[in-house]
């Protein structure tokens, strides 16, 4: 791993005019060079009113300076903080004094995530932990902070290194079989090592769909409105939205290009796209807006294709509901018919029935999305996990259960099972970065913000 220790600084709230702005130094026997910018001794963990000078002795801003001794801080470095005025132009001449005043100790600018990855390679959080601290600042809703405070406090960890520490458990009973033979002790069957298996598998089983559900919830999804022309996929975009951000016109062809918003459903976030009506046309911006259109629907999450109770046996619509069946067979379709307010009479064997106008069905339309994404709500121990911890939970399952079958042989596959289950270890080991290769860890600690 890149051990370099020289210190590092950076500006650590967002760039704009704000009552306030931090600026974060780590790196080593930082108390002398605190005394040399603020003129004053900071006395640990305590909050002085400093006034910070030019080369030539005139004051460039004042506020507060807070001295955090290695290795209680974050970084488990020396770290130094000032909390001055939220004004850019202010920051930067700040940054430029700091990097001025400590060029004789190789201060430099902090790379992206540079503060979390100290303080995870000076075991102060974990990998998993670390992570959580860029959900955290990510999140979009509620659900998904609370989420990734329980990452962040170590809730994902804890149940990763129990999970590791069953394994191992499992590990020296097969370990001890295979190396003391002559003892014809059977320590597997003896310590009913088919219970701590099922144990396992079921612990894992459950760690996995609490990531899946909080994969949903820290990415979201694409839902995109399909459809022909003049169905009512504008209004319904409203509706959803609670906002009149698409034209609504009687006129087919209203919509050419794809619009997109934002919306929560249950706290889950979606990216809600209204596309152009699907149709052939001569119009050439109209026939753009139509390619686009299939573009959106071929990245969505789940696609609503809508109908219109006024036009239920339409072939051409039947002709396009078949031909977006076959070109996305592997994304999940809801059938929408709407308009019921024009036929309150209207029944169907498939689909749900809405009304964009009354608002009728859409609460159950909203639940429909939510259960084709995957969503089970009501989860306290969702886990706002990220593709690569994911990844290594389906590894080490996948491990578990080929163990199992090895397990059920007896005494026939001894190594084999051996094997299995320290491969289950080192992909639990990648979650909390117990073992991972150097240069994922780069990768990692570069998607975070400067500052963090």
């Amino acid at each position: 791993m890149n051990q370099r220790r020289d210190p590092i600084v950076a500006i650590a709230t967002p760039l704009g005019r704000a009552g306030i702005g931090v600026i974060r130094v780590s790196g080593k026997n930082l108390q002398t060079f605190a005394q040399e910018i603020f003129s004053i001794s900071l006395s640990p963990r305590q909050a002085r009113l400093v006034a910070i000078k030019d080369a030539g002795g005139d004051q460039i801003d004042q506020g507060l300076a807070l001295f955090f001794p290695a290795p209680h801080s974050f970084t488990g470095e020396d770290v130094l903080e000032f909390q001055g005025h939220g004004g850019e132009v202010v920051l930067d001449i700040v940054m430029k004094r700091l990097l001025h005043q400590g060029e004789r100790l190789g201060l430099r600018i902090a790379n992206p995530g540079e503060f979390s990855e100290r303080a995870f390679l000076n075991d102060k959080i974990d990998l998993a932990q670390a992570e959580a601290i860029a959900d955290l600042i990510e999140a979009s809703s509620e659900a998904a902070v609370k989420s990734a405070n329980r990452s962040l406090v170590g809730l994902f960890s804890k149940e990763v290194n129990e999970l590791t520490q069953a394994i191992t458990q499992l590990r020296i009973l097969v370990e001890a079989t295979l190396d003391f033979p002559e003892e014809e002790i059977d320590f597997l069957e003896t310590s009913n090592a088919q219970i701590m298996w099922l144990k396992i598998k079921k612990r894992i089983d459950g760690t996995l769909k609490a990531s899946q559900q909080g994969a949903i919830l820290r990415k979201g999804a694409n839902l995109v409105l399909a459809g022909a022309p003049n169905v009512g996929k504008s209004s319904l975009l409203n509706a959803i939205t609670g906002l009149e951000v698409a034209i609504v016109t009687s006129i087919p062809g209203t919509t050419r290009d794809r619009l997109k918003e934002q919306i929560l459903i249950e706290g889950i976030p979606f990216n809600i796209i209204d596309t152009a009506g699907l149709r052939d046309t001569s119009d050439e911006i109209e026939s753009i807006g139509i390619l686009r259109s299939w573009e959106a629907i071929q990245s969505a999450d789940v696609i609503i294709f809508m109908r219109s109770t006024e036009n239920e046996d339409d072939p051409e619509t039947q002709k396009l509901y078949q031909e977006l069946k076959t070109k996305t067979q592997n994304i999940p379709m809801i059938e929408v018919w709407n308009k019921l307010d024009l036929a309150p009479q209207f029944n169907t064997s498939s689909g749900i029935l809405i009304s964009a106008k009354t608002q009728e069905g859409i609460e159950e339309l909203k639940r429909e999305i939510l259960k084709k994404v995957g969503w089970e709500g009501g989860q306290e121990n969702v886990i706002l996990a990220r593709e690569r911890q994911i990844k290594a939970l389906y590894q080490a399952q996948h491990h578990v259960l080929t163990a199992g079958t090895f397990l059920e042989q007896g005494n026939q596959n001894l190594e084999l099972l051996a094997e299995e289950l320290r491969l289950a270890q080192e992909s639990l080991g990648e979650i909390t970065g117990k073992l991972l290769a150097d240069d994922l860890l780069g990768k990692i600690f570069s998607s975070f913000c400067i500052g963090k």
